[in-house]
């Protein structure tokens, strides 16, 4: 379950970043993670709700946007949103895509206290 490695990173960047600005704690954050970034999202909130214990994160509420795949074909510059890292572009079938957005893992903002 790398998920938990993932909520350690996110709690190890929160917490430098709270403690940049002198707070006290952290009352929500704000993750957005795509739909090709290889995270389970029920995994990543349970590892976060059990690894924000005894930090100042503690008791934070987490929000999770997900952001929906969009890829650009190379060969036909055909747009569109893919269902696997495998998909080809649905117009020439090319496997020649580039992904524009779909594959972020970010800490995006952080309510501190």
């Amino acid at each position: 379950m790398h998920e938990l490695s993932i909520a350690l990173s996110i709690i190890n960047l929160a917490t430098k970043e709270a403690e940049k600005s002198n707070a006290a704690r952290v009352s929500e954050l704000e993750l957005e993670i795509g739909e090709m970034a290889g995270v389970n999202i029920e995994a990543l909130e349970f590892s976060m709700s059990i690894a924000m214990q005894n930090t100042i994160l503690e008791g934070a509420k987490v929000s999770i946007v997900e952001i929906r795949s969009l890829a650009v074909c190379r060969d036909c510059k055909t747009r569109f949103s893919p269902v696997s890292m495998f998909d080809p572009c649905p117009r020439c079938y090319s496997h020649e895509i580039e992904f524009l957005r779909g594959r972020e893992l970010r800490l995006k903002s952080l309510l501190i206290e």
